[in-house]
């Protein structure tokens, strides 16, 4: 961790200081998608979340689709995913109190250097994974109604592909975990640039298809509705939300992996 970002913590460590505190600790529950989980980002921002608020935050980190699950059914106080077509669907049904645009980043192809398919020199997410289909390679997909599961059938939908060959398998399990399993395979996968970046070094896999606007990974933050359940912590919520919107906190999230990896892992959105 640099200098500049070991000052930026600590100021904003010092800004939590001066905040009132709970005089007893509740939890509050997140449920979250595994990229914030498996990229390190909760691991700065959970901290000092918890240094302001008083709150204690228990993180589940599962599938988008099972984070909204588990909001419908009041198992969670807030949610941060990224699944936008879903959300909407889970606002509009009076789940949600608010929802908040906190950053994006983007999806990636990835793959085994040797690129059995071809896929640096397809353009487009789509062409990509026809040329994948086409050469029957094996393609390992989260399979778990995860954001990045439903942005991998989107781009298979827009191929005009159903991907059922002997190598298309599903992991059934969050990014990392996937991640390593193509890895091993020599497989392709959808991953969010984030995870990868944040296991790179463990793996051999490479960026193969990236910067079509197919691909663009956006966060929001949903509170759960209290009118739908009384019990769900919904100050703690709130506190939640606000806090991943305001400006010391997208500073850090503007900055984090930067010192690591040379660029960010997730670009702050909600100014």
């Amino acid at each position: 961790m640099n200098k500049g970002f070991q000052w930026l913590l600590l100021f904003v460590l010092g800004l939590a200081a001066c905040q009132p505190v709970q005089p007893e600790a509740a939890e509050l529950i997140l449920a979250t998608t595994t990229s914030t989980q498996d990229s390190g980002l909760l691991d700065v921002l959970i901290p000092l979340f918890e240094a302001q608020s008083g709150y204690r935050v228990k993180v589940v980190a599962v599938g988008t689709g099972k984070a909204l699950e588990m909001g419908r059914n009041g198992d969670a106080d807030v949610l941060l995913v990224h699944a936008p077509q879903a959300e909407e669907e889970f606002m509009q049904a009076g789940y949600g109190g608010e929802r908040l645009l906190v950053m994006h980043n983007d999806f990636v192809i990835v793959g085994p250097p040797e690129d059995p398919a071809g896929v640096r020199e397809a353009g487009a997410a789509a062409a990509a994974f026809d040329r994948i289909a086409a050469a029957q390679a094996l393609f390992v997909s989260r399979g778990d109604d995860s954001g990045t599961h439903k942005k991998e059938r989107a781009i298979w939908q827009e191929a005009g592909i159903t991907p059922a060959w002997p190598g298309y398998i599903e992991s059934g399990q969050g990014m990392g975990a996937t991640l390593r399993i193509a890895a091993e395979k020599g497989g392709y996968t959808l991953t969010d640039r984030a995870t990868y970046l944040a296991n790179r070094d463990t793996l051999r896999l490479e960026i193969l298809s990236s910067g079509d606007p197919q691909l663009l990974n956006i966060y929001h933050v949903m509170t759960v509705n209290p009118e739908k359940w009384p019990l769900v912590n919904a100050e703690g919520a709130r506190a939640f939300a606000r806090f991943m919107v305001a400006p010391e906190t997208q500073e850090v999230i503007r900055r984090f992996g930067v010192d690591v990896y040379g660029e960010p892992l997730f670009f702050p959105d909600a100014e």
